[in-house]
This record gives structure tokens, C-alpha cells and sequence, in this order.
């Protein structure tokens, strides 16, 4: 299922706890530069990333089972065959309440999967685009 534009504002309004699975430490790249823009309007962004102890002066951890606070939303910046395994920290988690899969990103199977266990799923659709589209 294809959120629409009302579930998207919904998202945007309601969860505030981002775990970003890939923030890259590199600022050209889109998977820095999407979660500084939400960090620049108030989110809680958790990198997540294996191969950095901090990016932009934040902890970042290893792998999303890893992150203790509450995570709203699963933004997953890596290939789409890493998807499924993702989601199922995800689902380990019990926190989780949307996986959102950037542009480009998109695995049926794990969105099934997610959907299954009560998570909204976003695929292949990038989240400083769809905030700057339909909240600024």
C-alpha cells in the first residue's frame, strides 16, 4: 500500500524519534544530508551506523537493536536486499511504528512483513522531499 499525502503529514506530526539506519558521515551525500534536515526541524534523528562512534556530535550505534531510547521511525538508508533484516530488528524492537525506505530503496517482502505486525510502511520515497513538499 502507497501512503498518501494525509498519512505522510501524519507521520511527519506524530513520531518524533527517527533511527537512521546508514547515516552516512560523509555531508555530501544524501544519506547526511536528509537526516541534518530533520534534525534543523526539531526531530530526534539516532544514527545508526557501524563504522562511527558519533556523526554530527551524536552517538551513533551499530545496529538498531543496539539504539536504547524509543524509536518511532526506522529511515533506512542501505540497499534494498538489507531491508528485511531491518525490519526484523524492527519488529524485535517493539517500539517501531513506521519503516520508511528512502528513494530508490524498496523491498516488498519486508514491507509485507512490517505491514503484518501493525507498521506503516513508506518505500522509495525521501523524507526531506515529501517534508519540504507537503509541511513547508
Amino acid at each position: 500500500m502507497q501512503a498518501d499525502d494525509e498519512l505522510l503529514v501524519r507521520i511527519f506530526k506524530e513520531y518524533r524519534s527517527i533511527a537512521c539506519v546508514g547515516f552516512s558521515k560523509d555531508p555530501s551525500k544524501w544519506a547526511n544530508i536528509v537526516p541534518s534536515f530533520l534534525i534543523s526541524k526539531g526531530y530526534n534523528v539516532i544514527p545508526v551506523n557501524p563504522t562511527t562512534d558519533s556523526i554530527l556530535g551524536r552517538r551513533s550505534y551499530p545496529s538498531l537493536s543496539a539504539v536504547p531510547e524509543r524509536v518511532d521511525i526506522v529511515q533506512i538508508f542501505r540497499p534494498s536486499e538489507e531491508v528485511p533484516g531491518i525490519v526484523r530488528e524492527a519488529i524485535e524492537r517493539g517500539d517501531v511504528k513506521v519503516i520508511w525506505m528512502q528513494k530508490g530503496i524498496s523491498n516488498e517482502e519486508a514491507a509485507r512483513l512490517a505491514e503484518s505486525r501493525g507498521m506503516i510502511v513508506v518505500q522509495d520515497r525521501c523524507m526531506y522531499e515529501e517534508y519540504a513538499r507537503l509541511l513547508q
